[in-house]
């Protein structure tokens, strides 16, 4: 069994990354077809007027630097303790699957009850391992 943090902790790097190209992908040809020039989106609010699917995906992509941020933190605190057990591993990837899961509602058909209930269960995870390790530590 793979007892190593980096892995799901690179995953969900990687798919950040996809996000972020899913994000140019729409968000580009919105802004050309909406005659939207690059400067025109220096201020906050300024692409509200993009289709759904540019907005869905720059919205996950920004999900995606927020909370996970707080599991990158966790799961490497957790290797460098050497604490990074079969259950600690089990943890990360659940968190990193149901993080891709809220992703691919959230750039599809956006339903924000499924979306709430992903996001939710994934915290749960996430506090699930955080105080399993401060447990352990204390």
């Amino acid at each position: 069994m793979q007892t190593s943090m980096v892995a799901p902790v690179m995953a969900l790097v990687a798919w950040s990354l996809v996000i972020w190209l899913w994000m140019y992908v729409q968000r580009i040809p919105a802004m050309q077809k909406a005659g939207i020039k690059p400067q025109d989106a220096r201020f906050p609010g300024s692409l509200d007027k993009l289709p759904d699917g540019a907005r869905q995906a720059a919205d996950n992509y920004n999900h995606l630097m927020e909370q996970p941020t707080i599991f990158y933190a966790a799961a490497l605190a957790i290797q460098v303790a050497g604490h990074a057990d079969g259950m600690a591993v089990h943890f990360a990837w659940v968190y990193v699957g149901l993080r891709v899961l809220h992703s691919l509602v959230q750039v599809s058909v956006n339903l924000v009850a499924l979306r709430f209930l992903l996001f939710v269960l994934s915290t749960g995870v996430l506090a699930a391992m955080v105080i399993r390790e401060l447990m352990r530590l204390f």
